[in-house]
């Protein structure tokens, strides 16, 4: 039976602020506050609140049949929090349906995958964490930014304790292959993959209301029909994109919300199903390994990572971020901290990109890549020597040492967590076992407690009946000694 794994991404970039060369070491706030709220409310308005209603009603009308998948990135929920709570909250009123699962991804929504496996992991766990603070569970599959993935970065996510993560159905990583089923990391077998449908994804994210394509107007009924007449064997379709599609890419006046309500009853009449990433990795097989050796993404032609390091200026800003990773870890400084998810994400790296794309980059503020670019220096020149402030006296050799005496630490605790959790579900056990052993005694003590009364009725009978013949006893004697004195006055008379 052929199923649908449909997931939306939702993340806002944090816009910086112009700024200067001047404003180094004078300046160290580098947002732009006003544009950080216009963008993001109006963003709400027109497509995530028009969006998730209806996704809601999609479920409910349908009786459950409708799931889906969301992965929000936790600079994107610092955003929704400050400016619009209301996603937030709908997005609670879903995962109250129980159709929906929200999966794990880079908190900053960055590129530390590709330099820093530390610094990775670190954002991954805090963004779990922040899922499972609002929604009461904790993501089982991973989606890297952008699906960004490789053989290593699937290692490091089976490592990380995930059983899948999502990426890109690319052409030259498949070849031959279809998207359509489950694989998994060659260097993790564990870890299942599963691949978006690039054509029928990008149907509706990028080509629904394009009047010049082919395919123009999509309707609900011919898309799952196209879903149904795949070949029976092939019953994984992924369906990826931005929750933004619906409502910013294309306009509800393009019916799109109309599409997707229609969706669920045609799939149903079709016998095709709806699932999230875990259910999937949860019942079906991996049918081989899927080889990735170099990185890719879902991003541009190539999907690869030119679009964010694609020329110099990329590079050189991405390696200048990055040389100071293991210091803002060792810091863990709460500013610091806030402005190195902000600086991460990767966004402000496409703002550099001198590709052509067929997707329209607006690029904000800045008039060319260049002018991004030395923005973006300015700010991180700044920050930079704010994070080396922390430790003027320490040259990298001993940076390395103290590094190293950490991670060493960091394992100690981690492998001391795990112990504590393994012993603490023994106690529960033991616990268990003992509390259903209390359950049947006091059915057993009941049936004792009959006798130990009987006992108690018996020795206060045998009490009284001792008590009685003691004062039969005392009586005679009394009887007699009465008869002695009148046989002494008789004698004497």
């Amino acid at each position: 039976m052929k199923t649908i794994c449909l997931y939306f991404e939702i993340h806002q970039i944090t816009h910086l602020k112009r700024y200067r060369f001047f404003d180094i070491g004078t300046d160290h706030y580098y947002y732009d506050d006003y544009e950080n709220e216009r963008t993001i409310s109006e963003i709400a308005e027109k497509s995530y609140m028009p969006a998730l209603n209806a996704l809601l009603e999609m479920i409910n009308n349908s009786g459950k049949y409708f799931k889906v998948a969301f992965s929000l990135s936790g600079v994107g929920m610092e955003q929704l929090e400050l400016h619009a709570p209301q996603v937030l909250e709908k997005l609670q009123e879903l995962n109250a349906t129980g159709c929906v699962e929200f999966l794990a991804e880079p908190y900053s929504h960055g590129l530390a995958s590709l330099i820093n496996e530390d610094s990775f992991a670190k954002e991954v766990k805090r963004q779990a964490a922040k899922i499972e603070e609002y929604f009461g569970k904790k993501p089982t599959v991973l989606r890297n930014s952008s699906l960004i993935y490789s053989d290593d970065i699937g290692l490091q996510a089976s490592q990380m304790g995930f059983v899948g993560m999502l990426t890109e159905g690319a052409k030259h990583v498949l070849g031959w292959k279809s998207p359509h089923y489950v694989y998994h990391c060659p260097l993790a077998p564990n870890l299942k993959l599963l691949l978006r449908d690039i054509r029928l994804s990008d149907d509706v994210s990028l080509r629904f209301n394009n009047s010049s394509w082919d395919g123009y107007p999509l309707f609900a009924d011919t898309y799952i029909n196209e879903i149904a007449a795949l070949p029976q064997e092939e019953q994984i379709i992924n369906i990826f994109m931005e929750l933004s599609a619906l409502g910013i890419a294309q306009p509800l006046s393009s019916n799109i919300l109309e599409f997707f309500k229609a969706l669920p009853e045609c799939a149903r009449q079709k016998g095709i199903t709806f699932s999230t990433p875990s259910e999937i990795c949860k019942k079906m097989k991996s049918v081989g390994e899927l080889n990735v050796p170099d990185t890719l993404s879902w991003v541009d032609e190539e999907r690869d990572v030119s679009t964010w390091l694609g020329n110099p200026m990329q590079r050189e800003a991405f390696n200048k971020l990055y040389s100071v990773a293991d210091r803002v870890r060792i810091a863990n400084d709460p500013r610091i901290n806030q402005d190195w998810d902000y600086l991460q994400a990767s966004n402000n790296f496409r703002f550099m990109t001198t590709k052509p794309s067929n997707v329209g980059l607006d690029r904000g503020i800045y008039s060319s890549p260049f002018d991004a670019f030395t923005n973006y220096m300015n700010i991180l020149g700044d920050f930079i020597s704010r994070v080396n402030s922390l430790y003027p006296d320490v040259d990298n050799e001993e940076l390395e040492n103290y590094l190293t005496s950490v991670k060493n630490m960091e394992e100690e605790i981690e492998m001391k967590d795990k112990e504590i959790s393994r012993l603490q579900a023994k106690i529960d056990k033991i616990e268990k076992e003992v509390t259903k052993l209390r359950g049947e005694k006091p059915a057993k003590a009941s049936v004792k407690k009959a006798p130990v009364k009987k006992t108690a009725v018996k020795k206060t009978a045998e009490k009284k009946a001792s008590e009685k013949k003691t004062a039969e006893k005392k009586t005679p004697a009394k009887a007699d000694s009465k008869a002695a004195e009148t046989t002494t006055k008789e004698n004497t008379k």
